[in-house]
């Protein structure tokens, strides 16, 4: 199967730096019913995920009396069941359909959310977000696929960046939401308003007609990592760890430093994202794919360092937006890169193998922030997720000055 047909350029780079094609007037239909199906089913799953994103952290330390590394092991044991189960989740999406995982996650999901909120410990804590990962890892990766098999052709770049507003705008709204169920009725009426985002989620997607593709009785068994991931999604984690670390922190900081209404910086955040990725949808598809993760890594960094280093709510806000812009292009810019070279029957496969990438950050991430944390304070935390978006910018620019070499040759 030639590489135009499965969504990138006859001479795509192997890097996953496409020949980029120019714009043409006769594009095909990106906002079907399915898509939009897909996107507001993900819009509530990950509105209950935004509204957890300061509400666990605060639950762990001041309900349960964990300290930082307390915090950062409960924040981070989600990942580690969604990291083993991705790769089976991404066979199972590709052998039996995307719609029962994403419906099966959504269930999932609500039911360890709302059991959080007869968690007496944190060891009990611990155990429901090795639940959800499992949840996790069925929804994320057939969201996924299923998005890969509904983008038009050369357009992956923007669907990913239209599709993505549903995180993003679940990341805005949802901690909202939790801070005004915390105020008005305390922790166990916002886990249960969690729950019901994720329900909510599953009956939509019982909405979605399912998108994988056939694959016949006797197709080959695709390798559970696929290689093709590897390097987009090294460069994906360095992001995604530091911003994973960021948010874990990011309410108990603010409250340090006197900013009592934390849900504003994840508002602000999320609809930074928002508005970028609308107003720049197509770019992805347009610029190389690691020149534009490059750079993106690059601001993730000095956002996160700008926290760091000037501990006040204009270091916090300022930080936080540039963050949000570098974390904008992050996603679609090595998803992208995949993308360009994976043929349609393997797409569950490679987004697995992607989104171990992210397990391992969202474990790492706030796992390592938590250490580090409780040895040398929150800063240092936020310094050493800078250091790594850094590390990622270097990497990635590194593979787009290679292949540019390349092709000029």
């Amino acid at each position: 199967m030639s590489v135009a047909m499965m969504g990138g350029s006859e001479n795509a780079d192997p890097t996953g730096e496409p020949d980029i094609p120019a714009p043409t007037g006769d594009e095909p239909r990106l906002f079907t019913p399915a898509f939009i199906a897909l996107s507001l089913a993900e819009f509530a799953y990950f509105a209950a995920g935004g509204l957890e994103i300061p509400l666990a952290p605060l639950f762990a330390k001041n309900v349960l009396g964990a300290d930082e590394i307390g915090v950062g092991i409960a924040i981070g044991a989600l990942a580690l069941t969604a990291l083993f189960l991705r790769p089976v989740a991404g066979r199972l999406s590709d052998r039996r359909g995307r719609r029962p995982l994403l419906i099966g996650g959504a269930l999932l999901y609500a039911t360890a959310t709302a059991g959080h909120a007869f968690a007496p410990n944190l060891a009990v804590m611990i155990g429901l977000r090795l639940v959800l990962g499992v949840a996790e890892a069925f929804f994320f990766v057939a969201g996924f696929a299923a998005l890969a098999d509904l983008a038009p052709p050369k357009r992956t770049g923007e669907a990913l960046s239209f599709n993505s507003l549903s995180l993003y705008l679940g990341i805005a709204l949802g901690p909202l939401l939790g801070k005004a169920l915390l105020d008005a009725a305390g922790y166990q009426v916002a886990w249960f308003g969690a729950a019901a985002l994720a329900a909510t989620a599953a009956l939509i997607a019982t909405r979605l007609p399912e998108t994988a593709p056939p694959i016949a009785d006797d197709a080959p068994i695709v390798p559970m990592i696929h290689r093709a991931a590897i390097r987009p999604g090294l460069a994906l984690f360095s992001g995604i760890a530091a911003m994973a670390g960021f948010f874990t922190f990011i309410a108990i900081h603010a409250e340090a430093i006197g900013v009592a209404d934390w849900s504003l910086v994840l508002l602000e955040f999320g609809l930074i994202v928002v508005i970028v990725r609308v107003l720049f949808a197509k770019l992805p598809d347009r610029v190389a794919s690691y020149r534009l993760g490059a750079g993106a890594l690059a601001l993730t960094g000095i956002g996160i360092a700008m926290v760091a280093l000037v501990p006040s709510a204009i270091g916090l806000f300022a930080g936080a937006a540039i963050v949000a812009v570098g974390v904008a292009f992050t996603t679609p810019a090595f998803f992208s890169a995949l993308l360009s070279g994976v043929a349609p029957s393997q797409r569950g496969a490679a987004m697995a193998t992607m989104t171990v990438a992210i397990d391992l950050a969202f474990g790492v991430g706030p796992m390592v922030f938590g250490f580090v944390a409780g040895v040398a304070g929150i800063p240092s935390a936020f310094l050493a997720g800078a250091i790594l978006a850094f590390a990622g910018a270097i990497g990635s620019g590194v593979v787009a000055r290679r292949s540019v070499g390349r092709a000029a040759g």
